[in-house]
């Protein structure tokens, strides 16, 4: 499952340079202002040149970067209970698990902003769709609560 939510983070991460790419490279030049900041409601409140949709992609690999190397650190949970070989080996399962869940979540979070930004400059409505990075915000947090307990539970049952 790792490999597969690894491959699909990369090719999130390729998919967002691809379209930032398209947006500067595309068959219709962008504005010399575009929208960088929203509001709750997705409405435009922040501008600035389009040299700033570099910005989005430069920090989901950042963000990319920082979990995985994160990944390959050591997990040493610290347990009030004597944890043994085999749930220490699940613990540190469902804690790598988690990571990449959480990367790939990021990545999908930030394409979808730099999408929806790119689509509404297109279109002229400089306005994102206000659903997506709250649900986005959700998933993570909701991965995380999920990944705890079942660490919780595999410390209790050691």
């Amino acid at each position: 499952m790792r490999k597969i939510l690894e491959a699909i983070s990369l090719a999130g991460l390729a998919l967002t340079a691809w379209i930032t790419w398209q947006a500067f490279n595309g068959p219709s030049p962008l504005p010399d202002r575009i929208p960088v900041h929203f509001d709750g409601a997705g409405n435009a409140n922040g501008w600035g040149p389009p040299s700033m949709l570099i910005l989005l992609p430069v920090v989901a690999v950042g963000i990319y970067l920082l979990i995985t190397v994160i990944s390959l650190l050591p997990t040493g949970i610290k347990s009030a209970v004597k944890l043994t070989a085999e749930s220490r080996a699940k613990i540190d399962a469902l804690t790598h698990r988690m990571l990449a869940w959480i990367k790939a979540e990021m990545v999908g979070l930030f394409l979808c902003i730099q999408w929806f930004m790119i689509e509404g400059i297109r279109e002229g409505s400089n306005k994102i769709p206000a659903i997506p990075p709250p649900v986005f915000l959700v998933l993570i947090f909701a991965t995380v609560a999920w990944h705890l307990v079942a660490v919780f539970r595999a410390m209790r049952t050691a």
